[in-house]
């Protein structure tokens, strides 16, 4: 594993910024997501909400999109930033899609418009979840 190490405050200004960018006319809830991968690469995203309502897409998950097009496959760190007094941390689809792509302890932080609130491990959000090596021979 590399070790290129990407500050924090980089994720929580890339977050912050990209959330601005998030479609959400029926909720108003904007979220942005930044992810740090392996190779030191940033890849940002935010929620892109539809009329259809299962049809919208999670800051997370169009982050993870954007490293999967760009050919990275490995990430390091998450941060998700929303304007809530909770912070915000991936629903449970999209702790899976980010599982997909871990190798090694994965670092997820929620934030507010101001500052990282809290900060766990993908294991701890996603303890026994089930992954590529269950489907191993």
């Amino acid at each position: 594993m590399t070790e290129n190490r990407l500050p924090l405050d980089a994720l929580f200004d890339a977050a912050k910024k990209v959330r601005d960018h998030a479609h959400a006319p029926y909720s108003k809830f904007r979220v942005g997501a930044a992810l740090h991968t392996n190779t030191g690469r940033l890849f940002t995203g935010c929620n892109v909400e539809n009329a259809a309502a299962g049809s919208g897409l999670c800051a997370e998950a169009s982050a993870v999109a954007a490293m999967v097009a760009a050919g990275e496959r490995q990430i390091r760190d998450i941060l998700i930033c929303a304007d809530c007094i909770h912070p915000v941390l991936p629903c449970g689809n999209c702790l899976q899609i980010i599982r997909e792509f871990t190798h090694g302890p994965v670092q997820v932080y929620g934030a507010d418009l101001v500052s990282i609130k809290v900060h766990h491990t993908l294991d701890s959000l996603l303890p026994h979840s089930f992954g590529a090596h269950h489907l191993a021979d």
